[in-house]
């Protein structure tokens, strides 16, 4: 088989697994890099430390696969016809690509082990390897490479069709396929929706983004409290934010899935967060643990949880967080303390005697903090 007829039969399967894009370019080093190298010393990586440990290995994907030529990029969307939902007391949202049934790496690997798979038979024994999004690979820089889409002013992705609902996974080969076009022009205009509509103001500037001030990073990858000036303004949220990408134009007629798996399964869409303070870490695994809430395990869910209530009270949340201040995890019970303090007059003096009662036993030095801060407010 030639160098076009391995292109073409890769991109067929592609397309028959599923993905709703295809496209290819040559293994090389990204200009990318660089803006990565510099996005890491300004510090907006916040916590992941993985991005600095492995900064050296995102020059080349080189680093992923040693004797790469080229690299595949594929989409495939995630989007569902079904609005978001209003905000309630009791009740938390997570990010769309989080509605599903599962987590969205299980299902895509087992995707490019399939189509892995299909090219060794195909190109008599090539190395090949397929990544989704924990390898060290700029995926979107490819996928712009490509000619996915463009880089956006809120660091995402868009393409035409897809908008940026999608998923983008790669694979890596050491055979030579055919290049597509790079997409080479923005067609996001004077707009600003994106940056305008941040809760947090995470974007440093057009296509910059502060990752310690994004909610997304914060219910997610942020494994300490939450800075107390970011937590009024992360609302509702529990896992991700879609702000910047709801009300982005091209995200209007975005393609809708055909995928059955995203489609949402109606207990995280939202989420109850009463229940959530009653699992206890075994129960919480069973229910979350092939789902994207178990990447910020119990403890940072319940930080989150914890969060929403302070910032839309009820009774049944005070209720909750009284159960959230005596937990094991002194994430959680400073994450409860703040919230039970945002609103002690709404909740009233059984608010104030659950703060003293938890300062009389409390030793971690955090959450002691906390609670003297909620009971001077």
């Amino acid at each position: 088989m030639n160098t076009a007829q391995l292109t073409q039969s890769l991109k067929q399967e592609a397309k028959r697994l599923g993905f709703d894009f295809a496209a290819v370019t040559a293994a090389l080093a990204p200009d990318g890099f660089s803006r990565l190298d510099s996005w890491v010393e300004r510090g907006f990586h916040g916590e992941m430390d993985y991005l600095e440990t492995r900064r050296e290995a995102y020059q080349h994907p080189a680093g992923v696969l040693p004797a790469v030529r080229s690299v595949m990029m594929l989409g495939m969307s995630y989007h569902v016809d079904v609005a978001s939902l209003p905000q309630q007391p009791g009740l938390g949202r997570v990010a769309r690509y989080a509605w599903g049934q599962g987590d969205y790496h299980d299902f895509l690997h087992r995707k490019l082990k399939q189509l892995c798979r299909f090219a060794r038979e195909a190109g008599d024994g090539i190395a090949i390897r397929g990544v989704v999004d924990t390898a060290p690979l700029l995926e979107r820089e490819f996928a712009q490479l490509a000619g996915m889409g463009w880089h956006a002013k809120n660091t995402m992705l868009i393409n035409r069709e897809l908008g940026s609902w999608f998923l983008i996974a790669a694979v890596l080969t050491d055979a030579e396929l055919e290049i597509d076009t790079p997409m080479s022009t923005s067609h996001c205009g004077t707009c600003t929706a994106c940056l305008d509509a941040c809760p947090t103001d995470a974007f440093v500037e057009p296509g910059t983004l502060d990752a310690t001030k994004c909610i997304s990073y914060l219910t997610i990858e942020h494994r300490s409290p939450i800075p107390i000036e970011l937590r009024s303004q992360m609302g509702d949220w529990i896992l991700g934010c879609d702000v910047c990408q709801d009300v982005c134009p091209w995200n209007n007629k975005a393609k809708v899935s055909s995928q059955e798996v995203f489609q949402p399964v109606e207990a995280l869409r939202p989420l109850n967060l009463h229940d959530l303070f009653r699992m206890d870490d075994d129960q919480f695994r069973v229910q979350f643990r092939k789902t994207p809430l178990w990447r910020p395990k119990r403890r940072g869910i319940l930080r989150n949880a914890a969060i929403t209530l302070g910032n839309m009270p009820s009774g049944e949340g005070l209720e909750s967080l009284a159960i959230g201040i005596n937990d094991d995890e002194p994430l959680v019970r400073g994450a409860c303390v703040w919230a039970i303090g945002q609103h002690l007059e709404t909740f009233g003096s059984q608010a104030m005697e659950l703060l003293r009662n938890r300062r009389t036993i409390e030793c971690d030095a955090d959450v002691q903090t906390e609670l003297d801060l909620a009971m001077q407010s």
